[in-house]
C-alpha cells in the first residue's frame, strides 16, 4: 500500500512517527509532506522524519488563510496526482483532505479538539474516515458532516499512544546551567495565529511575570514562533530561559516539577508523563480538557498566584496504550 501523510504543525509530527514506522516495517511505501510552520521542519529534523515542505502558514488574518490554504492545495495537488496513493492520513490538515477528495484518494483524519470549526467543516467533510478521542461527544461532530459510519473513537489521550514507547533523555537539561534547587517549569506559549484563540491570552503575561521574577523558580518557555521567542527573551525575566530552537520538549517535561501550558498538546503530554500541569488555554474547553478538569489531572489556572512551584516528588503512573490501534482506526473503511 502507498500511504500519503501531511504534517501541519509540530505536534503532528510526534504523532506520526510511531505510525510511520509501524507502516514501513509492515511493507508501506510511506511519502510524507510538512507545511512551514512554527517548528514543524524543526522537529522533523529532530526527529529524523523525511518530508518534502510545501506551504507556510498563512498568518493571523483570515485572507492570509484563506490564501495559504488554495496555494497549498494547489501544491499538494500537482505533487500528489502522480504519486498514485491508495490511502491518505493526517492530523486535522483539511488540505489534505480536500486534495484527497479531488484526486480520488481515500484519506482519515484525527484530531482532539472539536471546536475549530472552519478547519473541521472543510477537512472533517471531505474526510473518508474520523477518528477522535471518546471525550469527545459524537454530537458535536455532526455539524461537521460526521455521522456513525465515518466515525472512529479511541480510549484516551493521543498522546498515551505516540508516547508509549518513550523513554525521557536524561541529558535534556545539559544544554543549561540549572540549580536542582530550585523549581522547574516549563511554560509552553499560546496558540497566537489559530483562529479558535484569537483573542490574545491575558493571563500568560502574568504567568511568565510571576515565574520569571521568583529566584527560587527556573522557568524553561518553549516558544512556537521565532516572535514568540523573540518577546519572552525580550522581556529580560532572570528566571526564565528560551531554546534557540526545537527541543526534545517530552523529555523536558518529565524532567519538569511543573508544566504551565497555553495549549493542548504540552498539556496532555504532561498528563501522558505523570507531570502536574496548568492549564491558561483562553478558548472554549472542549471534550479533553473537560474529561482531564473533571479527572483533577488538568488544574484550570485564572491567577498566576495559585501556581504549586514546589519540587516534585514522583507523579503520577504513566499510562501506554498500543499506537497500532490508532493506526489500525485510520486505515478502517478506506
Amino acid at each position: 500500500m502507498r500511504v500519503w501523510i501531511d504534517l501541519t504543525a509540530p505536534a503532528h509530527v510526534l504523532v506520526f512517527q510511531p505510525l510511520i514506522k509501524m507502516l514501513r516495517e509492515r511493507g508501506d511505501e510511506v511519502e510524507v509532506t510538512s507545511r512551514d510552520y512554527a517548528q514543524t521542519v524543526q522537529l522533523l529534523e529532530l526527529h529524523r522524519v523525511e518530508a518534502e515542505v510545501l506551504g507556510r502558514h498563512g498568518g493571523r488574518s483570515r485572507l492570509g488563510k484563506a490564501r495559504s490554504l488554495f496555494s497549498r492545495m494547489h501544491a499538494l495537488r500537482d505533487w500528489a496526482r502522480e504519486r498514485r496513493f491508495d490511502a491518505a492520513l493526517t492530523h486535522g490538515s483539511h488540505e489534505l483532505t480536500l486534495t484527497a477528495h479531488r484526486l480520488g484518494i481515500p484519506s482519515a483524519t484525527t484530531f482532539d479538539y472539536e471546536y475549530a470549526w472552519l478547519q473541521h467543516q472543510l477537512g472533517c467533510r471531505a474526510a473518508t474516515r474520523v477518528v477522535v478521542p471518546e471525550a469527545i461527544p459524537p454530537e458535536r461532530l455532526e455539524r461537521y458532516g460526521v455521522g456513525p459510519e465515518k466515525l472512529g473513537r479511541y480510549e484516551g489521550l493521543k498522546e498515551e499512544y505516540y508516547l508509549a514507547g518513550f523513554e525521557p533523555d536524561p541529558n535534556v537539561l545539559a544544554q543549561w546551567t540549572i540549580d536542582p534547587a530550585r523549581a522547574l517549569v516549563v511554560v509552553r506559549t499560546p496558540p497566537d495565529v489559530s483562529l479558535y484563540h484569537r483573542r490574545s491570552n491575558p493571563l500568560f503575561p502574568q504567568v511568565l511575570e510571576r515565574l520569571g521574577r521568583d529566584d527560587s523558580v527556573q522557568a524553561i518557555v518553549v516558544p512556537r514562533t521565532s516572535a514568540q521567542r523573540e518577546f519572552v527573551r525580550g522581556l529580560g525575566l532572570p528566571s526564565v530561559l528560551v531554546p534557540d530552537r526545537a527541543v526534545d520538549a517530552q523529555s523536558l517535561i518529565a524532567a519538569s516539577d511543573l508544566v504551565v501550558s497555553a495549549g493542548g498538546t504540552m498539556n496532555r503530554e504532561a498528563v501522558a508523563l505523570g507531570v502536574p500541569v496548568y492549564t491558561t488555554f483562553g478558548g472554549r474547553l472542549g471534550g479533553v480538557d473537560e474529561m482531564l478538569i473533571r479527572d483533577g489531572r488538568l488544574i484550570p489556572l485564572s491567577d498566576p498566584r495559585a501556581l504549586d512551584l514546589r519540587k516534585r516528588e514522583g507523579g503520577r503512573e504513566r499510562v501506554r496504550r498500543d499506537p497500532a490501534i490508532l493506526l489500525d482506526l485510520l486505515l478502517s473503511s478506506l
